[in-house]
């Protein structure tokens, strides 16, 4: 195709759209006027010359070619020239008051589309620019009165009452509204939007009653529409009428036996009658169903998540969940929510499994990854920790929570320079968090003991009682570990009858403390929290430390029967066979 006539198409397109307003119509079916009509109309001033209608058409073509590449500077620019030539232009009026529009100035094109109105009171789409503009200045009455003035001087133009009806209801007025709805009936006879938008403004009102009218009239209407079914029991539930709610929802069943939203709704209704039975068969057949998407079954689950524990409630929910990882195998969501539920009613290790099914599916989840990890040490299984901790790294390698359940996997496997190792680094990355700094010296002053490098292990639980002097864990272990080393035996005293005063019955904190007196030479006192704690406790390291004691004062029978019990219940010290066979104590 040669550019002279790809020009022409052009310029002919360009007088179609003077003629008829489509480059802001909101679709019409009127007949476009002819080009020279809309470029040269009839004029009230002076005449004007061939000459000038020429230059004018010219310069509003070439404002067009800018205008639909949407350079507005420039085709206004053309268009104020021609309208230098022809002011009394409609078409041009138009034209720059719409693009005033476009540059988000309609206070100033306002009296161009006054203009093109007042030249021209029988174009659609001048009446319909007037609104808009009016509208974007919030002078919706302005506005309501535009339409009003096109449905007046515009013959057939009665499909623009829609429009009329849609900016009263855009702006909560409803009366003008419903008023308008009776213009388009009367004018189109019934139609069943009219009845939806008739309803969606009775509601608003809260004339409840009406709403319901309207709803019997859409069903009478449209028999076989469930939808239909559905909001009219709604509402019929929304002004506590369960029955006919009941009856309504039975009808769309008996439509579509498989719906799982009337079997969600009847669920529902049911429940609030109190009949549990049916409630929760009705809800498992909706769960049951694929055509009920995920995130409707997600927020159900989480509303049951809201109210447990609760024996009543957590064998349909646990069902619930089955159900929806059944039909949703390929959501992680599904997984994810199932284990959030499994996690809350007891079921780790199920629930721990769920999350990781939902990380396989989608691992970009932070949270997931941490229930994972979470549940891998309530569940004592370090090995998993360690593992899923990695894994986790390798997707938030600066997350350092992640760090300390890798570090702490590492130290309860006794792999004790990886522990320090992930730990110190965790540690760096928690920086301005002392609470998680805390928790890293807690583990990091175990870890540097058992590879017998208590400088620092001793100085990461003094970090820890600077800032809380009361830590347990700290006192117990820091305490016992000195007591080990036979070192500032003092200090280990203190720390470790501080936790005897608070917690007197914990076998643990009675064992250290007694270790540490026995330590100290004093094995009277020891003996007293040793048998306080080997009564509440069969550990055999209580034991054991219970025949140490009374081996230290004399009774090497009473301590060789302890080493033979503490032999028995577990996992004593090195040295217990040989206590044992030689009835001596080794240490």
């Amino acid at each position: 195709m040669t550019t002279t006539f790809r020009n022409f198409i052009f310029a002919s397109c360009c007088l179609a759209l003077v003629a008829t307003g489509e480059s802001v119509a909101q679709a019409s079916k009127k007949k476009a006027k002819t080009a020279r009509e809309a470029v040269v109309p009839t004029q009230k001033g002076p005449q004007v010359t061939k000459n000038d209608r020429q230059i004018s058409e010219a310069l509003f073509l070439d404002g067009m070619k800018y205008f639909m590449l949407e350079d507005y500077q420039q085709a206004l620019q053309l268009f104020q020239k021609a309208y230098t030539v022809t002011p009394e232009n409609a078409a041009l009026n138009y034209k720059i008051g719409e693009t005033y529009l476009q540059l988000k100035e309609p206070k100033t094109a306002m009296p161009f589309a006054l203009a093109a109105v007042n030249l021209e009171k029988k174009n659609p789409y001048y009446y319909l620019l007037l609104s808009q503009l009016h509208s974007e200045q919030k002078q919706y009455d302005a506005a309501a009165q535009a339409f009003n003035n096109l449905l007046q001087n515009v013959p057939n133009s009665d499909e623009y009452l829609f429009n009329l009806a849609d900016l009263y209801l855009a702006q909560s007025q409803y009366d003008n509204a419903l008023r308008t709805y009776d213009r388009i009936e009367k004018q189109f006879g019934d139609m069943e939007q009219l009845h939806v938008n008739r309803q969606q403004i009775y509601l608003r009102q809260k004339k409840v009653d009406k709403a319901i009218a309207e709803g019997e009239k859409l069903l009478k209407s449209n028999p076989t529409e469930i939808n239909y079914y559905l909001a009219q029991a709604e509402l019929y539930n929304a002004t506590q009428r369960p029955d006919e709610a009941i009856a309504t929802i039975n009808k769309a069943l008996r439509l579509e036996p498989n719906n799982p939203f009337a079997h969600l709704m009847l669920s529902d209704l049911s429940r609030q009658k109190g009949d549990l039975e049916t409630s929760n068969k009705e809800v498992k057949l909706a769960f049951a169903s694929s055509q009920l998407d995920i995130d409707t079954k997600v927020r159900i689950l989480v509303d049951f998540i809201r109210q447990l524990p609760n024996p009543q409630l957590e064998p349909i929910a646990l069902e619930l969940v089955d159900l929806t990882t059944q039909t949703h195998p390929s959501e992680a969501k599904a997984y994810a929510v199932a284990a959030d539920l499994q996690t809350i009613v007891g079921k780790k290790e199920t629930a721990r499994n769920n999350y990781i099914k939902a990380v396989h599916l989608d691992n970009s989840h932070f949270k997931i990854w941490q229930q994972i990890v979470l549940l891998d040490a309530e569940l004592e299984q370090p090995d998993s920790l360690v593992k899923h901790a990695e894994q986790a790294l390798e997707l938030f390698p600066n997350q350092a929570v992640f760090w300390f359940y890798s570090g702490t996997g590492h130290l309860i496997t006794k792999n004790f320079t990886k522990a320090v190792k992930s730990l110190e680094h965790g540690k760096r990355l928690s920086n301005g968090e002392p609470e998680l700094v805390m928790q890293f010296n807690m583990q990091l002053g175990d870890g540097y003991n058992s590879l017998k490098e208590f400088k620092k292990s001793d100085a990461a639980y003094e970090e820890v009682l600077t800032v809380d002097a009361n830590n347990e864990h700290v006192l117990n272990n820091y305490s016992y570990f000195l007591s080990l080393r036979n070192e500032n035996l003092e200090r280990a005293r203190q720390m470790s009858e501080r936790l005897v005063k608070k917690h007197p019955n914990n076998p643990t904190y009675l064992d250290t403390h007694a270790w540490v007196l026995y330590r100290m030479g004093n094995y009277t006192e020891a003996r007293k929290y040793l048998e306080q704690a080997v009564a509440i406790s069969d550990d055999a390291t209580v034991v054991e430390h219970y025949g140490d004691v009374l081996f230290k004062l004399g009774k090497q029978e009473e301590a060789v029967s302890q080493w033979q019990k503490a032999k028995l219940k577990g996992e004593t010290s090195a040295f217990i066979d040989k206590k044992i066979k030689d009835k001596k104590l080794y240490e």
